[in-house]
């Protein structure tokens, strides 16, 4: 079975649902593809900056974001403490974004909801399809190959937007594995939810020690008693440890610091690991002929905090406009959209180098986090990646 589409968007994540919204407004058709239906769960730290629920905001969902806040399901943050690998420990409130927004703890089963369900409203249409693989005829991407309802059909598309996350389909079958992610530029990670531990009300915490630098463990709160507890660090350097990630994080639990904030009882559940995929490595390609990458798909994750959501809605902002120009000209070649891989540099990339020359400074000395977090406080670029990008 053959179906035509103005616009097809693989995966309704916030970096596909955010693009589907922007081009639905502009009144195009689009089809917002994810292997799940939603509501549905995502592995992840949960942890949402103040900009990123400003591009929410700005894009019409304050409403919903302010309910969602209501029930519960949003966790409002206010400040942020860094500890140090000798326990320095630095506290800094938290930015809010240029519209007033507040930064929040929104476990991703509710916040990808959000604007999932706003991509709807506006005339998106969402379909739940598992995407195996790109239609390319003569050089081009003219749509996907995806299994709907047990039947694989062949949907096409002007223009096919690649948003199906770090394991994306798209990405892999256009960027030649030569030209894909190498491991310093990738991180592992592990979260869980933990009930029963004494939280710091409305305060993230990230814990940057020895044996994790460059990465860190967390612990971002949910509710009164409950928290996302996890930790990450970079692909090379984890696969030198030779050690789990659920070991190592029984031994952040077993410091004295976390031992004795724990309720006797506690419990761990939905304990899942995930891959990253950093902004920092250089001369990635994004656009394809009749195709575009975004968000983790494309890999825009922040390489010192592991925060990928507020870059997954930058990128989608500019994905929008461009395939909207795109389209209005009828030329959907990679000529006609490389400006998009441009407008990425100049947004992201001056913060992503920076974040990775921070981590790999971090790694050869990791006393300066000491210096940084005992001295210069929140004024530190440390600090400051942390405060804006969690």
């Amino acid at each position: 079975m053959t179906h035509e589409h103005e616009v097809i968007v693989v995966g309704a994540g916030p970096a596909g649902a955010t693009t589907a919204t922007i081009l639905a407004q502009q009144g195009h058709e689009v089809l917002l593809l994810d292997r799940h239906n939603f509501p549905r769960d995502k592995t992840c730290g949960d942890a949402i900056p103040a900009e990123a629920v400003g591009i929410m905001t700005e894009l019409g969902m304050g409403e919903r974001v302010a309910t969602a806040v209501a029930r519960g399901e949003f966790y409002p943050l206010a400040s942020l403490r860094l500890v140090s690998p000798h326990r320095y420990e630095m506290e800094a409130p938290l930015q809010k974004g240029r519209l007033g927004t507040d930064s929040y703890v929104a476990p991703r089963l509710y916040f990808d909801a959000v604007i999932q369900q706003h991509a709807v409203a506006l005339g998106a249409t969402f379909q739940q399809a598992q995407v195996t693989a790109p239609v390319v005829k003569n050089g081009r991407v003219t749509g996907v190959l995806a299994k709907v309802n047990g039947r694989v059909q062949t949907l096409r598309a002007r223009v096919v937007v690649g948003a199906d996350g770090v394991t994306s389909s798209i990405t892999r079958a256009l960027r030649p594995k030569a030209a894909q992610h190498i491991d310093k530029h990738r991180a592992v990670a592990l979260r869980a939810y933990l009930e029963g531990i004494d939280i710091y009300p409305n305060q993230v915490e990230f814990y940057l020690y020895k044996d994790i630098l460059p990465g860190y463990a967390w612990i971002f709160p949910t509710g009164a008693r409950s928290v996302n507890i996890g930790l990450g660090m970079r692909l090379d350097h984890f696969r030198q440890k030779k050690q789990s990630l659920e070991k190592m994080l029984q031994q952040f639990l077993e410091m004295p610091a976390i031992k004795k904030r724990l309720h006797p009882g506690y419990t761990l559940r939905d304990v899942a690991t995930w891959q990253l995929n950093f902004g920092s490595q250089a001369h990635l390609q994004h656009v394809y002929e009749g195709a575009i990458l975004v968000g983790d798909a494309a890999g825009f994750i922040n390489p010192l905090t592991g925060g990928g959501i507020h870059n997954s809605m930058i990128s989608a902002k500019l994905a929008a406009q461009t395939v909207h120009q795109a389209l209005c000209q009828g030329d959907t070649s990679r000529a006609a959209m490389l400006s998009y891989e441009q407008a990425c540099h100049t947004e992201m990339w001056e913060g992503m180098k920076r974040s990775f020359n921070i981590q790999r400074t971090l790694l050869r000395f990791p006393l300066l986090v000491d210096v940084l977090i005992r001295g210069l406080r929140e004024n530190s670029h440390l600090a400051q990646a942390f405060l804006t990008k969690l």
